[in-house]
């Protein structure tokens, strides 16, 4: 599985506001509804699954990223994108430090198999450390989404 198989590009952000972990999570869904990946009237639900996924352990896994994730019955394929902070934000990582880089799913409930495809393209490309700093250093959607075509086609040589 590829990021052009679930991100998207329309829902990209660079520049998030929030400075809180519900915050940031709410902002990058708007952006999915935004983008008409998600139904308007979806948001709160969705928002509130990927809250209680949250509780169960955070999503930050180390190095400033996070991958919030939930699976949800208002979509009907696996729907994700990709945002940055600047400044990072708190989001209780297992690390302890803030996090910069977010990559955000929500998946159908009966399809378990692409949403953990995602999770692992997202994981293996995560490992390497130039593109995790090209994403981070990212100035616009354009640009974050130009390393995602660059990770799909040959990877990234550190």
């Amino acid at each position: 599985m590829k990021f052009a198989d679930f991100i998207s590009k329309e829902a990209i952000k660079s520049d998030l506001q929030a400075d809180n972990k519900e915050g940031v999570i709410r902002e990058i869904i708007k952006q999915l509804q935004a983008a008409g990946k998600i139904a308007e009237d979806q948001v709160e639900s969705i928002v509130s699954a990927v809250l209680k996924r949250e509780e169960l352990g955070s999503t930050g896994i180390g190095r400033g990223v996070a991958v919030p994730h939930t699976k949800h019955p208002s979509v009907d394929r696996l729907v994700g994108t990709v945002a940055t902070s600047g400044d990072g934000v708190d989001f209780q990582s297992l690390d302890g430090e803030k996090v910069q880089l977010f990559f955000l799913l929500i998946s159908p409930p009966d399809r378990p198999g692409d949403h953990l495809r995602a999770l692992e393209n997202i994981s293996r490309q995560l490992r390497d450390e130039t593109f995790c700093k090209f994403l981070k250093q990212a100035q616009s959607a354009e640009d974050i989404q130009q390393l995602l075509d660059e990770a799909d086609n040959n990877g990234f040589s550190s």
